[in-house]
């Protein structure tokens, strides 16, 4: 358990996330809305399908589209999810794969807050989780499909 929050430790969580460019500086046209909306389809399909993890959903603004993805294996999951992704026809595109990897070699131990409201690492007793670092790929989307 956490000692902070008192939460039960899990295994982390691994995430695609997908950035395309709209043709305007806002939400982008009902057809781009509409074309994203179907690629979220066939990526949740895909995804429940391969048993890799949960397709998150969207996000519009500023002329950009996100789709979020989450599993274990953020490679597992960009295998199954590339075609939909590299369907759309949307450039510049870009896919971050977000991974948390253990640090080797780093003492762990509970977080506890103290007074002056830092958080303090404590004497790591054993079994101690191991620390875990963010490892993140950037993958650009090019016009031509591979």
């Amino acid at each position: 358990m956490d000692t902070l929050f008192d939460l039960p430790e899990t295994e982390p969580e691994q995430a695609v996330i997908a950035h395309y460019r709209l043709s305007d500086d806002q939400y982008g046209s009902p057809a781009e809305r509409e074309a994203i909306y179907d690629a979220e389809r066939v990526m949740t399909a895909a995804v429940e399908a391969a048993g890799v993890g949960e397709v998150d959903g969207n996000e519009f603004g500023g002329g950009e589209a996100v789709l979020y993805a989450y599993g274990a294996d953020a490679e597992a999951l960009s295998k199954v999810i590339e075609p939909a992704l590299r369907s759309l026809p949307f450039r510049p595109a870009h896919v971050v794969l977000r991974r948390e990897v253990p640090r080797i070699g780093v003492p762990s131990g509970p977080v506890t807050r103290h007074s002056s409201e830092v958080p303090q690492l404590q004497q790591p007793s054993a079994p101690s989780r191991p620390l875990r670092s963010l490892r993140t790929t950037y993958l650009l989307l090019s016009d031509c499909s591979t």
